[in-house]
């Protein structure tokens, strides 16, 4: 993705995330000198990548097949000093802009409709071998456990949600309101470790994005902060 497209992403979100009324942390708006100054009090930051997080999953089709986060908190796994054992996450996700199939090993979440349009999520049960199954799926949505067909679409209006356990494959993508271009959604997990929990039925899929530098950063992504300087 080119940091110019990277940019304008980010306006907009910024933008809608103001129209929603959520509000990001302080240094959710600094500048990529902010952080080259920024010192050992913010590594808990850097080691466990909050902040923003754009992915096209390496398709190089954001519009269609891509997800915009914010990781507010995490724990870490590696680190025994982060003792935190659950993730917090917004996300914002376009008309029919799709996340694509993945599941977890280890993480599960909670994915919640915040506002903005309805979220449609779409399951099935996955095999340790990364096969997608064709059997029915238990789903928990807002407490009401039941069982759907594989494949089955479940449509998430503003305030409900569903829970994703280990192995459930899941996509989902937005359908806006009219006059709306986005679906404001929130996550709430486990300690999310991006780098080794995703497994994406297509193996060809990546996490994050290759960035051609046509222009200086707006905002730093959660994989980009440059370590401490050293006193």
């Amino acid at each position: 993705m080119k940091r110019s497209e990277l940019n304008g992403i980010l306006r907009e979100a910024k933008a809608f995330l103001k129209r929603m009324n959520f509000h990001l942390p302080e240094w959710a708006h600094w500048s990529p000198e902010d952080w080259a100054r920024a010192g050992h009090e913010y590594d808990e930051i850097r080691d466990n990548m909050l902040g923003w997080d754009i992915t096209d999953f390496g398709l190089g089709d954001y519009a269609n097949a891509g997800l915009l986060l914010f990781t507010v908190r995490n724990g870490n796994l590696a680190l025994d000093r982060y003792e935190k054992p659950y993730c917090e996450k917004i996300l914002i996700c376009g008309d029919e802009q799709v996340t694509l199939t993945h599941y977890h090993w280890t993480k599960m979440e909670d994915i919640i409709c915040r506002g903005g349009g309805d979220l449609v999520v779409r399951v099935w049960n996955g095999g340790e071998d990364g096969e997608r199954l064709d059997t029915p799926v238990s789903v928990n949505v807002d407490g009401h456990v039941y069982e759907v067909a594989a494949g089955a679409q479940i449509v998430l209006s503003p305030g409900r949600s569903i829970t994703l356990t280990p192995y459930l494959y899941h996509e989902f993508w937005g359908k806006p309101a009219p006059g709306e271009d986005y679906v404001l959604v929130g996550e709430v997990s486990t300690v999310n470790d991006d780098t080794v929990d995703n497994r994406f039925h297509d193996s060809r899929v990546g996490r994050f994005p290759a960035i051609e530098e046509d222009e200086p950063p707006l905002h730093l992504l959660c994989n980009e902060y440059p370590p401490a300087p050293e006193e």
